[in-house]
């Protein structure tokens, strides 16, 4: 399967928004298969490469069609919108989901989780991940600044770095989670290892290190992508 026809399965009743999303998603190159209801969505899973569900659906709601399509593809991963965001909803969607994006959203981040759950699950991805003024070949592991057309080049560790916090684009991550993450051992409060990595690489890939557009620091917390 080439990379640029990644199968989605799209379930949604609402017309409106089913068109919008079909017709961006098809748009950047995916092969969307779009569902009014959950009927045919273990039948049309099995060539699938990725499932959008929406929880309010006709007859079965979408966290049941979820479940059942979970427990025969659990490699298949599924990111459930829904407008129904308290966090019991999302708890529920998240016990069988791989995301849970709430509506309203804009379509770029609905794109860029896409994204981030074909790399994970080694899909084909259609195409590299655009941040701010970065284009990002993860596989590749290459960046290149679109402002200057240039590669940039990251060592080792703040490329292993910059990888973890997109594959959990737009979560705020603990400098406990980055570092264990990355290094594979404990963190020692008060270690200033990540932050000095942290810096370096925002030096490297952001346009002004001092007010950073891409890597966030969430103060007392530790730090975000935002998509």
């Amino acid at each position: 399967m080439s990379i640029s026809n990644a199968s989605l399965l799209y379930i949604e009743d609402d017309q409106e928004i089913g068109t919008f999303i079909n017709g961006e998603l098809s748009s950047r190159g995916y092969e969307v298969t779009w569902l009014t209801s959950g009927d045919r969505a273990l039948e049309e899973a099995e060539t699938s490469n990725l499932v959008i569900l929406d929880v309010m659906l006709p007859g079965l709601d979408g966290f049941t069609v979820g479940q059942r399509l979970k427990k025969q593809f659990p490699h298949i991963p599924i990111l459930m919108l829904s407008a129904r965001a308290s966090i019991d909803d999302k708890l529920h969607g998240l016990q069988f989901a791989d995301d849970y994006l709430t509506k309203p959203f804009h379509p770029e981040e609905l794109a860029a989780r896409i994204e981030v759950l074909l790399r994970r699950s080694g899909a084909p991805s259609v195409s590299p991940l655009q941040l701010r003024h970065l284009l990002i070949h993860e596989k590749e592991n290459i960046i290149v600044n679109q402002d200057t057309g240039e590669e940039i080049i990251l060592t080792g560790k703040q490329f292993h770095i910059f990888q973890f916090l997109l594959q959990h684009l737009g979560q705020i991550l603990t400098k406990e989670q980055i570092y264990e993450g990355v290094w594979g051992e404990p963190y020692l409060d008060g270690d200033k290892t990540l932050m000095v990595h942290i810096r370096h690489l925002r030096e490297k890939i952001e346009r002004d290190p001092a007010a950073p557009e891409i890597i966030e620091t969430i103060r007392g917390i530790g730090y975000r992508v935002r998509s």
